[in-house]
């Protein structure tokens, strides 16, 4: 498991009788996204819906208490749901984390949309690699990424998850740019794409080690956009020299 928490919520508790797939618990007078209703007719919400009140119950509970609080009656109390939805909709704890987890980068790296195709490939590439939201904390992240590391050894599938929801995804998107940078001429025909890609990711992230060992080491935005221009620069001048 990724987080060690009280064992003792049972299959029983996840089979409980109350299922709230479709209907948001009533908590008074407010309806609110934490998952309270108006009196009367019942809130239906969509399954992504749910999924996304799970997902932001996590962040809610980790500003709380950190990661003590992340067990999965505690999500489901925050999010207005059951265990038993809980269970259905993410099978266990280790994915639901991971499903927030893949939400966070999602949020931050996102293809390029269809009118900024025909840009110039440095400015492709600055847009794609510009994070798209700017996240207020690493600690939960981190929190997530230590357990995996720790529990590796006897469930490896878990930081294999991890690296496809992060280092993965952005070696992917760099990867395409620069596969359409070939096709237009704007890079050698001979380029190593995927190699290129691993490249550029490497030279432009904050290196995770150093912010995983030390919780001093946090670099701002002014930090990460730096790395992200100088990194950007040296890759294309590296290219461009047939280096």
């Amino acid at each position: 498991m990724l987080l060690n928490h009280a064992q003792g919520e049972t299959v029983t508790h996840m089979l409980q009788k109350k299922d709230d797939r479709h209907i948001a618990p009533s908590c008074g007078r407010n309806t609110s996204r934490s998952g309270c209703r108006m009196r009367g007719r019942p809130v239906v919400y969509s399954p992504d819906e749910r999924r996304q009140l799970i997902l932001d119950a996590v962040d809610s509970l980790f500003g709380a208490g950190g990661v003590r609080m992340l067990t999965i009656s505690a999500i489901a109390r925050e999010s207005g749901m059951s265990r038993r939805t809980l269970y259905d909709i993410f099978g266990d704890r280790d994915s639901l984390l991971l499903a927030y987890m893949e939400r966070l980068v999602a949020q931050c790296l996102q293809p390029l949309e269809a009118d900024k195709h025909d840009l110039p490939l440095e400015a492709r590439l600055r847009l794609l690699l510009t994070p798209r939201q700017r996240n207020g904390s690493w600690d939960l992240p981190l929190a997530i990424l230590r357990q995996a590391m720790l529990c590796s050894a006897d469930t490896p599938e878990i930081g294999r998850r991890c690296l496809e929801i992060g280092p993965g995804r952005f070696r992917t998107l760099i990867r395409e740019e620069l596969e359409r940078g070939v096709a237009r001429g704007e890079l050698p025909a001979t380029l190593d794409t995927d190699a290129a890609a691993a490249l550029l990711r490497d030279m432009i992230q904050v290196p995770v080690l150093e912010v995983l060992l030390d919780d001093a080491c946090r670099p701002d935005d002014a930090v990460t956009d730096a790395r992200l221009d100088l990194g950007l620069r040296v890759f294309l001048g590296g290219i461009a020299a047939g280096v």
